[in-house]
């Protein structure tokens, strides 16, 4: 039997009995970790190729290992591969494999690393692909909140503050807003992959290794930037975890804003869009219904992420130097991160696309909340009022404008001059909700020309 064949041997003969089986459940990774096979083979793989150019392999070695690691390849690939529960985790289960079809070279690759380097880079590596991946989504995401803002800049949205109808804005430049804030995430996820792409590989177990190592080699043919410069630090840092969970954390929270919102605005006390049907449910009892229960979701989801990224914080927080077991337990809220972001932005791409604007729902709401009173002040202003008695009279128009039932563009002009005297005919270029939007033509303001400037800006940044 090879010493890999036997999980209790598979690194001293030092242990006089075999490791329960609950044990055995509780503390292997094997069925959670196997995803990281890829990112395995390919680690391996470049430290054969160090070995054998160091001259600690030879090149028959390494031609068996690579021989070996393809044959793994096609049988994980095509589901053949048996994992194994007494191998405890993706690294063994691949090894024992290797020196089952290759003999002895595959015994000779673990030469000069540890499985707490070796996992390090494995996590690296499948990270860094992961983040690439999320990259390109959240430029999706991006480019179809950019279609549904530019169909929509002249369409007038009740801005609030508070929940209470604050200013009215262009539809579009509110999409624009949560088009900034993916943007954001997708320079914090390219940020961070800086750190996630650097090699731990070569730290061995804690210590570094006395074998003649050539770590910026195996750097290289890996793609990543760096080599971690600390043996203690590599092995045990698990910062780049962290750090990725909290982008996550920052992209569901965005997320979860505008599944708010999206809510809010689907329901019949706004009415202000439609979702398509194929993101939306019914009801088991009330047939009238349809849910959103995408955003919904998508919003209750936020909290799982976040959860992940408390969860790893805390594991890290009692850890002394150098790799512990308690680290096994950084993988599966990592890889939940990122299963649950990857579906959450990709089905928001799509259900951008499926969004129907209702303006007309959008402008009566605006007119309900006297949404120009703030340009009646400013009016007031440049007719030489000083804006705090400017207010104070707007105030009393707008209460004027209740007890009418209107809204202050329906006032006479008459009523209005009994307010200041300096109020003329043109007033009301400024009290309309049009006259309002194409008045705030300042740089990241919301007036049409500015959002369609946005626009384009973001049109040739995303290349869309």
């Amino acid at each position: 039997m090879s010493q890999l064949d036997h999980k209790s041997e598979a690194w001293s003969a030092l242990f006089s009995e075999p490791m329960s089986d609950l044990v055995k459940r509780y503390t292997a990774s094997v069925f959670f970790d196997k995803r990281l096979w890829q990112a395995d083979i390919a680690g391996s793989l470049a430290h054969a190729a160090m070995l054998q150019k160091q001259g600690v392999i030879s090149a028959t070695d390494l031609a068996d290992i690579r021989r070996g690691m393809n044959q793994i390849r096609q049988e994980i690939g095509s589901g053949a591969f048996e994992w194994k529960l007494d191998l405890e985790d993706v690294h063994l289960n691949i090894e024992a494999r290797l020196t089952q079809l290759v003999g002895d070279a595959g015994k000779r690759l673990h030469t000069g690393r540890s499985r707490n380097d070796q996992v390090a880079t494995d996590v690296r590596l499948w990270l860094r692909g992961e983040i690439d991946v999320i990259a390109d989504l959240l430029q999706e995401l991006q480019k179809a909140l950019l279609g549904l803002a530019e169909a929509n800049v002249d369409v007038v949205l009740p801005g609030f503050t508070h929940l209470q109808v604050a200013q009215p804005v262009s539809f579009g430049h509110h999409m624009l807003a949560y088009v900034e804030m993916f943007a954001r995430d997708h320079e914090r996820m390219l940020d961070v992959r800086k750190r996630v792409n650097r090699l731990p590989l070569g730290s061995a177990a804690l210590a570094g290794t006395t074998y003649p190592l050539d770590r910026e080699f195996v750097a290289k043919e890996l793609g990543m930037e760096g080599v971690c410069q600390n043996s203690l630090d590599a092995v045990s840092d698990r910062d780049f975890a962290i750090e990725f969970t909290a982008a996550a954390s920052l992209v569901m929270v965005h997320v979860s804003r505008m599944s708010e919102e999206l809510i809010l605005w689907m329901s019949q006390n706004f009415g202000f869009i439609r979702i398509a049907d194929r993101f939306t449910t019914g009801s088991s009892i009330m047939p009238q219904k349809k849910n959103p229960d995408v955003p919904e979701l998508a919003r209750g989801k936020t909290g799982r992420v976040v959860g992940h990224l408390m969860a790893l914080i805390t594991l890290m927080k009692g850890q002394p130097l150098a790799y512990n077991k308690d680290n096994q337990e950084d993988k599966e809220p990592l890889f939940d991160t990122v299963d649950t972001l990857k579906d959450t932005l990709r089905i928001f791409a799509e259900m951008a696309g499926g969004i129907t604007v209702v303006p007309q729902a959008m402008e009566q709401a605006a007119l309900k909340g006297y949404a120009t009173a703030t340009d009646l002040a400013d009016y007031l202003v440049k007719k030489g009022l000083p804006f705090r008695d400017a207010h104070e009279t707007v105030a009393h128009a707008v209460k004027a404008a209740q007890s009418h039932n209107c809204d202050l563009s329906e006032l006479p002009l008459a009523v209005l001059k009994q307010f200041n005297a300096s109020i003329e005919k043109d007033v009301y270029d400024h009290l309309s909700l049009r006259g309002s939007l194409n008045a705030r033509n300042t740089l990241g303001g919301t007036a049409p020309a500015q959002v369609k400037a946005q626009v384009e800006r973001h049109r040739q940044r995303l290349g869309a």
